[in-house]
């Protein structure tokens, strides 16, 4: 027992290693005092923050990826939620295909999805003005995560309990309002968390709809490491991995969040 636990522990500690690796990496690399972005540091130095602080590029396009991810995340929680609620309660035999159907974006290639996109909406005459094609793409793909945590939470919820509160009765709406959507909460916070990530660090999906004028963080990132190869990069990569992190610590300090299983 003790030699299994022992290998749990060290294939457990391997994992983390492996993930958590290419993450310090990256944040020892943004902190080189040299001139080339190269591990290990040249020298530790925080003049890369400071030249990103200045790089006015950079901070329109997190500000941009911000705000997307933001609309993203509200039009996916809205759709997903609604879609969740027909699922558990009334797709009856049409469940596993409204299933596969919202889940499709998450089982394809994200390329394939993109290509799909550009191809429609320049057969509609809009192509990739005005910014509707990106915005488009980045909730169907940050659907799936709404509707799965969603899914989760109302699947562990007694139908019974809505029932018995129209019984005494209290309204459609207000039965909803009241009984079922704190109990879905859970699974609405967590999802919607999913959705903001996965959307602010897209590359795919951002790279073939995106228009002309301001572009998402990552494809600016590409853009930047095509003709620059400066630790200014990896200073921009540190700070988009703080922003992730706040907005985990933010979401678990005022909303608490849970562990879902699929």
């Amino acid at each position: 027992m003790r030699l299994a636990s022992a290998l749990l522990g060290l294939c457990r500690g391997l994992i983390y290693v492996f993930l958590l690796a290419p993450i310090v990496v990256v944040v020892l690399a943004s902190l080189n005092s040299g001139n080339f972005l190269t591990f290990p540091p040249q020298g530790l130095s925080l003049r890369w923050f400071f030249t990103f602080l200045d790089n006015e590029v950079f901070l329109n396009a997190i500000g941009f990826s911000v705000l997307l991810g933001l609309a993203a995340t509200a039009a996916s929680l809205v759709i997903g939620t609604m879609a969740a609620l027909y699922y558990v309660r009334h797709a009856k035999r049409r469940a596993e295909a409204v299933r596969i159907t919202i889940l499709l974006p998450l089982i394809l290639p994200e390329i394939l999805t993109a290509i799909a996109l550009l191809f429609f909406f320049y057969e509609i005459g809009l192509g990739t003005d005005y910014y509707v094609a990106l915005f488009v793409g980045h909730v169907l793909i940050t659907l799936p995560f709404v509707f799965l945590n969603v899914v989760t939470s109302l699947q562990g919820m007694d139908e019974m309990c809505e029932l018995a509160a129209r019984s005494l009765g209290a309204k459609r709406w207000t039965a909803f309002r009241r009984i079922t959507l704190p109990l879905a909460k859970p699974g609405m916070i967590n999802g919607a968390l999913f959705a903001f990530i996965i959307s602010f660090d897209t590359f795919g999906i951002s790279f073939m709809l995106k228009g002309t004028g301001s572009a998402p963080l990552p494809i600016q990132l590409f853009d930047y490491l095509r003709f620059n190869f400066t630790p200014e990069a990896a200073a921009v990569s540190t700070v988009s991995i703080v922003l992730t992190l706040a907005a985990v610590i933010v979401a678990d300090r005022f909303f608490g969040l849970k562990v879902q299983r699929f």
